[in-house]
């Protein structure tokens, strides 16, 4: 008996097998296809789901296991090309400890309750809480090449709150999960605790990188066994390419792009697909086919022509161009275009509003804005209708049934700018975005690239441009300020030392779009023709910065110190809705 008491103890514990990042590249002309073998004291066997091609592949697949206090579980990552073959498919390995992992902390015990619930006991605080101490408190250090982690002990105390929309909650067995409301996701993953995956996409507090892993995990985003081979002229990309997607079916797409140019040696390892679809972006948004338009805001950023029908195949067109932005999106790549900030909220199904209408048509936004903020009895003799001018003919639309017969007053006011935004922005274009939306669907699913708001939505599909700071100040004007004063300095140093994602969120927040033009700031455009960016000296230091996009003027409170100048415009840049509060 006394030395079965001296026997370590069994015990079954779940573990999930997240993922490998930064795995080694073994072979010059492909990429392995990874797969974990998970052993415990060199018994247990299990292993998870090969992944195609990859050097970081994505499992989060669990197992539940037996140990011991003394017990070691491996977890080794092989190339199933490769497996056996002697030596051969070998990509890494990490050994844990189990006795490291599942020590209760220091004064603790672990006791159960008469319905065989588990707690916790802290004899040091004497409390007790439901949650397990052993859980949550370990931080996963990976090396580059995905096979150097290393343990270590973090109290949750010092993980602080968590993010925005984020909720904790225990499972029936006590078990800690986390909610994810933003997303509608479940994951065993403390969100607190930092991730080796995907280091270059961007942290924002709403946290874009989460949704980047989650968004490129799913089984729709997959690319699918073999090669889509697309051959194309350059001088004729528009044209060559068109025929190329528009023939192949939305499974075909899904596989690996192989773009071929015409005449030209070389295999596509990325850097040619890359190049295809910015020199298409060039030619499908190019204003000279009719489908798309600059915005009244600018001269870079786009809009769908609603005069787009004098090219008879225009919805044909339409449905490409969706394609071919969900081609981007699927493969990774990014386009060189920008559109208006509610094209991307129609993509998401959004409600566009008057501050979008701003983008669209600078006066009219004016004019109901005037209209919203003033009594217009017996001033406004307007109907519930607008007049359009399609090809030199002025066309009265009704924007409700029967409208034309329907004064607006100071009663239904609201309703009429709602009605007009609604057809100005989205209605007069239906017809084309539906068919912009068809083609894009084959390839992104509706759910998934709902995770986005606009903001980020125009980041994935453009990705963001090299910011140069010394530019933007060069080209900068001040009202109420001097470039000396301290309150300017404090702006471009905090301006300075933010990562390159966040200066693309101030420059969305202040212009509208994170796009610079070819020629830098000093060909900023604002609604009326060319205007620079310019710092106005406005507003309590209580309020935070405000931003005028169709200006592109941030209207910034003489702050005391430069700790609440960050703190201030960090929040107005990260926190507000849409691009601006004005």
């Amino acid at each position: 008996m006394p030395s079965n008491l001296n026997q370590p103890s069994t015990k079954k514990i779940r573990l999930t097998v997240v993922a490998a990042d930064g795995l080694s590249k073994r072979d010059v002309f492909r990429l392995p296809d990874p797969f974990a073998v998970i052993t415990v004291d060199a018994e247990q066997t299990h292993t998870t789901t090969v992944i195609k091609k990859t050097l970081n592949p994505y499992w989060n697949e669990n197992f539940d296991i037996n140990v011991k206090d003394n017990s070691v579980i491996a977890v080794q990552i092989f190339d199933q090309r490769k497996f056996k073959r002697r030596d051969q498919g070998f990509l890494g390995v990490v050994n844990v400890r189990v006795s490291d992992v599942l020590d209760l902390e220091l004064g603790g015990h672990e006791r159960y309750t008469p319905e065989g619930r588990p707690y916790y006991v802290d004899h040091n605080t004497r409390t007790t809480t439901w949650v397990d101490p052993r859980r949550q408190t370990l931080v996963r250090v990976m090396g580059p090449n995905g096979n150097n982690l290393s343990v270590q002990p973090q109290s949750i105390s010092q993980l602080g709150p968590l993010p925005s929309g984020w909720e904790m909650r225990l499972t029936s067995t006590a078990r800690v999960y986390f909610v994810d409301h933003n997303t509608k996701t479940t994951t065993w993953d403390d969100p607190r605790l930092p991730s080796s995956l995907d280091q270059n996409v961007p942290q924002y507090k709403r946290d874009f990188r989460r949704k980047l892993i989650y968004f490129r995990s799913q089984p729709a985003m997959r690319a699918q066994p073999g090669n889509c081979q697309i051959k194309i002229r350059r001088n004729h990309i528009f044209e060559d390419s068109y025929a190329e997607i528009m023939r192949q079916t939305p499974n075909d797409l899904k596989k690996r792009l192989m773009i071929k140019f015409d005449g030209e040696d070389g295999l596509d390892y990325g850097g040619l697909s890359r190049e295809f679809f910015f020199l298409l972006s060039h030619e499908m948004f190019n204003p000279f086919y009719c489908l798309f338009e600059y915005s009244a805001h600018d001269n870079y950023t786009l809009q769908i022509n609603p005069a787009s029908g004098v090219n008879p195949e225009h919805l044909n067109y339409f449905k490409f161009i969706g394609r071919c932005v969900g081609l981007a999106i699927f493969h990774r790549r990014f386009l060189d275009a920008y559109f208006i900030s509610s094209f991307y909220k129609m993509i998401l199904k959004k409600k566009v509003t008057l501050a979008d209408l701003e983008s669209v048509d600078a006066e009219l936004h004016r004019g109901m804005t005037w209209v919203l903020e003033n009594d217009i009895t017996d001033i406004i003799e307007s109907t519930f209708s607008t007049a359009e001018d399609r090809f030199g003919e002025l066309v009265t639309v009704e924007l409700k049934p029967g409208g034309a017969d329907i004064p607006v007053t100071e009663e239904n006011k609201k309703e009429y700018v709602d009605l007009i935004v609604e057809y100005r922005i989205s209605r007069r274009v239906k017809d084309q975005f539906e068919a912009f939306m068809s083609g894009f669907l084959e390839l992104i699913p509706q759910d998934l690239v709902n995770v986005f708001d606009e903001r980020e939505l125009e980041l994935l599909i453009g990705g963001m441009s090299e910011i140069d700071v010394d530019d933007w100040t060069k080209f900068t004007d001040y009202r109420g300020y001097e470039v000396g004063d301290e309150v300017i300095q404090w702006f471009w140093k905090c301006i300075r030392s933010w990562p390159p994602e966040r200066k693309s969120r101030l420059l969305q927040f202040a212009t509208g779009t994170s796009r610079i033009p070819v020629n830098g700031f000093k060909d900023l455009q604002g609604s009326d023709g060319p205007r620079r960016f310019t710092i106005e000296k406005s507003g309590d230091p209580s309020q935070l910065p405000k931003s005028h996009t169709c200006f592109n003027r941030i209207d910034l409170p003489p702050y005391k110190d430069y700790a609440t100048l960050e703190q201030k415009l960090t929040l107005a840049v990260e926190e507000t809705v849409g691009f601006g509060q004005e």
